[in-house]
């Protein structure tokens, strides 16, 4: 049987900071998939703790990934854009540009990728220590979200939102590692149930 290939691009969520390789959740959905009988490898992460839009994209450069390659792609990116204050147009010049890239590398365009929303972290002990304000976090991270799923919806890719449960869970314990900021591989665990449908409608066109 022939088996599909992953491609996961993101940042510390995707990376996993703080968690154990099996704990990431693009680890973890390509397992739930298996489970499904779905034939996916384990995926490639191209993802570091801290990077931008455009950081992300460099990282793409250097990795000479190959268009048409894979058969699924993963994104989730721009919450160190809302970190650094970046203004929405700017976030989204610099998301579009990834998501495009995306769409190119997978088999099937846009319908072989999966985005999610960007989580909240202003709901997080981080957020309290740093004395962030977490209304503004909200209104600014809302605003990229909407332009994330808007992109998503005209272009025909998979939108997930984890943004709802990552408020709802983010304080909570057991949901964030030691850092006070990044979720754990239990919270990771909820966004890969969300996430799961999504995927497996995904890669039913493969």
């Amino acid at each position: 049987m022939t088996t599909l290939g992953y491609l996961a691009l993101g940042d510390s969520y995707t990376i996993g900071e703080g968690v154990a390789e099996s704990g990431r959740w693009p680890v973890q959905l390509a397992d739930a998939l298996r489970q499904l009988q779905v034939p996916l490898r384990d995926p490639r992460i191209i993802a570091t703790t801290g990077w931008t839009t455009d950081e992300l994209a460099h990282a793409m450069d250097e990795a000479r990934l190959v268009d048409g390659e894979w058969d699924f792609v993963s994104l989730l990116i721009g919450v160190n854009d809302q970190y650094r204050h970046r203004p929405l147009p700017e976030f989204a010049t610099g998301f579009d540009t990834l998501f495009h890239r995306a769409a190119l590398l997978s088999r099937r365009g846009a319908a072989g990728v999966l985005v999610l929303s960007i989580p909240d972290w202003g709901v997080t002990p981080f957020a309290a220590v740093e004395g962030r304000d977490p209304a503004a976090i909200a209104h600014e991270l809302d605003a990229y979200n909407t332009h994330i799923h808007t992109m998503c919806e005209a272009q025909g890719a998979a939108f997930v939102d984890v943004a709802a449960i990552s408020r709802e869970l983010g304080g909570a314990p057991g949901m964030l590692v030691a850092d006070g900021l990044h979720p754990s591989a239990t919270q990771y665990a909820e966004w890969t149930r969300l996430a799961l449908p999504a995927a497996r409608s995904v890669l039913q066109g493969a």
